[in-house]
């Protein structure tokens, strides 16, 4: 039986990175083809910001779990770069594009303005590598065997 500190481990990492896939694969794209863009749009980003708040969460507790339990020893394990790498794309990504996206959104009058002027669709664009990247990693992590 696992204690409670692996457990919780255990769990945020299942909520995290099944979230981060659950949302980027199916919701996502779900709500785009069965929703108006505009709400559909309001309600990924709702979605997002929610899970980037629970990835801030989990990856610090997972983060501190790794340095707790393996010492300076962590610093060599692939399984603390991957989850250190994901939290800090989830903070770049909620505190440096999201607000970003969120400001050029509203102001886009045209698609071409998007497209050209490197406004909403460009930052949309860098958003979705940063969420792809993270996937990825979580992927990686949990194909890996780290979660106990």
């Amino acid at each position: 039986m696992q204690t409670f500190p692996n457990a919780l481990r255990s769990i945020l990492t299942v909520f995290w990175i099944g979230g981060l896939w659950v949302i980027g694969l199916l919701v996502g794209p779900l709500l785009f083809q069965q929703l108006d863009n505009n709400l559909a749009y309001r309600m990924v980003a709702v979605m997002f910001r929610a899970m980037a708040w629970v990835g801030i969460v989990a990856g610090i507790y997972i983060v501190f779990h790794i340095l707790w339990d393996e010492g300076l020893r962590a610093f060599q394990t692939l399984e603390f770069w991957l989850i250190l790498g994901m939290l800090i794309l989830t903070l770049v990504n909620h505190f440096a594009v999201f607000p970003v996206i969120s400001e050029v959104k509203p102001q886009m009058h045209t698609a071409a303005e998007g497209v050209f002027g490197g406004g909403f669709q460009s930052w949309q664009t860098i958003s979705s590598l940063i969420y792809l990247i993270q996937s990825v990693l979580g992927l990686v992590y949990v194909t890996r065997g780290a979660v106990k």
